[in-house]
């Protein structure tokens, strides 16, 4: 039976394997050494302040998915919104209903918490992804541009 539960400090290590197992699965041919991801989700989860949440996926122990997230405002007025960052789900467990419960836990944390909308992205290229959100009921939101400035060391 899979469980979806908040992410504790105790788990940072089986997230850092599965978020490099996602890295590779986007193009990455290099991920960062495991001590430093380690301390970079450390930082991001559990720092003050927090600059993301994440739950987790367990399917008989094992690390199964991820979804993390963050809260915005102001969104429809001055209502807040859950942004989605990541949904991730391990190539051996896809099919069995494991992004789906992580998709229907943030819908449920967003509602909780008194947003008025939950938003992500996905990939052009990821098709599966792009089916998997049509299958869920959710339409791709045509009106919005999104853009992107790398910072560098340099910038």
């Amino acid at each position: 039976m899979v469980v979806v539960a908040p992410a504790e400090p105790r788990h940072v290590p089986a997230m850092a394997a599965l978020l490099a197992e996602m890295d590779r699965f986007y193009g990455a041919t290099d991920v960062e050494p495991l001590d430093q991801r380690i301390r970079q989700i450390t930082d991001a989860l559990f720092g003050e302040p927090p600059a993301a949440y994440a739950l987790l996926a367990w399917d008989d122990g094992q690390l199964t998915g991820l979804a993390t997230y963050s809260f915005l405002w102001p969104a429809i007025g001055v209502t807040r919104s859950l942004y989605l960052k990541e949904l991730y789900v391990a190539a051996t467990h896809r099919g069995k209903g494991i992004g789906r419960l992580l998709m229907d836990t943030v819908f449920e944390i967003a509602e909780r918490y008194g947003c008025s909308r939950v938003e992500w992205t996905a990939d052009r290229e990821n098709a599966a992804a792009q089916r998997f959100y049509d299958r869920i009921g959710v339409r791709v939101n045509e009106s919005k541009l999104f853009y992107r400035r790398e910072l560098t060391a340099e910038s």
